[in-house]
C-alpha cells in the first residue's frame, strides 16, 4: 500500500495526535457560540475552506466541520479540490497513493472513483503541497464514520478546467451513485491591507453568491486579486449547478491572519457553505 505521509505536520498543524486533537478542540471552543447552527438542517453540497496554518485560518475552517457533524449527514467520498502552489505536476492531477496519513490516522483514497474519472493520476502535484493535506484532520476529527477521499490538485485555474472537472465528477457518479461532498480549498486575498483585502474579496464573493463562474475568473484576473484557489472554488460552483437546480451559498465565517498576528499585511480567510 502506498501511503502519502504528511509534509506539513508540525508546521501548519501539530505533529502529534494529542497536540492536534487539543488544537482542534480549542478552535471549536473558540467558535462554537458563533456557529450558524440553523444551517445544520440543510442538504450539504460542499464548502470553500481556508488552508493556512491552523493558528491563522482554523477559526474560520472549523465552522463548516462542526456544522457537518451537527447535520448528521454522511458521505461516502469527500473530494478535496485544491490549488497547486508548487507548480509541480499536471494541469489537473489526482494523487496516486492508496491512502493519506496524518497524526490522526490514515484515510483511504476512493480508487473506484479515481479509476473512472478520466483525469491524470500521478504523485507529483501533491508531493509537497499543503492545501489538501490540512483539510484532512478536520475531516478525521468531525466525521465519526468511514469515508474515502479523492484529492484533486488544479494547476491550470480557469472556467473551462473547472467545468471539465465538475462534469467528470458528475458523470462518474452516475455509475457509482455515491453520496459525495466537495471541498474547495482556498484562502482569499494575500498580504494586503485588511480593508483593501476585504474590498477585493467582496468583489469575488459577490460573483460566487451569484454562481457566476466566468465573472469570478474575470474579477480575480482583471483586479489581480490573490485568491489562490479560485479554480477549486469555480469547480465547486459548477458542480453545484449540475447536481441541483437552485444551489445556495452562505458565508459561515470570515477573518484574516491579523487576529493572530496583528499586521498591516494580512491573509484573508472565508468559509462558505454550498447547499441545496
Amino acid at each position: 500500500m502506498k501511503i502519502r505521509e504528511p509534509v506539513v505536520a508540525g508546521s501548519f498543524y501539530p505533529g502529534t495526535n494529542s497536540e492536534l486533537t487539543n488544537q482542534l478542540d480549542r478552535l471549536y471552543m473558540a467558535e462554537k457560540d458563533n456557529l450558524k447552527k440553523e444551517l445544520a438542517r440543510v442538504s450539504f453540497i460542499g464548502a470553500v475552506i481556508p488552508h493556512a496554518g491552523y493558528v491563522y485560518s482554523g477559526y474560520e475552517a472549523v465552522h463548516f466541520f462542526a456544522l457537518l457533524e451537527m447535520s448528521g449527514q454522511k458521505f461516502d467520498t469527500v473530494f478535496i479540490i485544491n490549488p497547486n502552489h508548487t507548480g509541480i505536476g499536471a494541469d489537473v492531477e489526482i494523487d496516486h497513493n492508496d491512502a493519506w496519513e496524518t497524526p490522526l490516522g490514515t484515510i483511504n483514497l476512493d480508487k473506484e472513483f479515481i479509476d473512472i474519472l478520466d483525469l491524470p493520476v500521478a504523485g507529483n502535484a501533491q508531493s509537497k503541497e499543503h492545501s489538501a493535506e490540512v483539510i484532512l484532520p478536520f475531516l478525521q476529527k468531525w466525521l465519526d464514520y468511514q469515508f474515502k477521499i479523492v484529492p484533486v490538485c488544479i494547476l491550470r485555474q480557469n472556467p473551462g478546467t473547472s467545468r471539465e472537472v465538475a462534469q467528470k465528477i458528475v458523470k462518474a457518479n452516475q455509475q457509482l451513485n455515491k453520496k459525495i461532498l466537495i471541498i474547495a480549498s482556498s484562502d482569499f486575498s494575500h498580504y494586503v491591507n485588511p480593508q483593501a483585502g476585504k474590498e477585493n474579496d467582496d468583489l469575488v464573493l459577490k460573483e460566487i453568491e451569484k454562481l457566476n463562474t466566468d465573472e469570478v475568473y474575470d474579477t480575480v484576473i482583471q483586479n489581480r486579486i490573490s485568491v489562490c484557489g479560485y479554480g477549486p472554488i469555480m469547480t465547486l460552483m459548477e458542480y453545484s449547478k449540475l447536481v441541483t437546480d437552485n444551489p445556495k451559498t452562505t458565508i459561515l465565517a470570515r477573518g484574516n491572519s491579523g487576529k493572530t498576528t496583528p499586521s498591516s499585511s494580512v491573509v484573508d480567510y472565508v468559509s462558505i457553505l454550498f447547499y441545496k
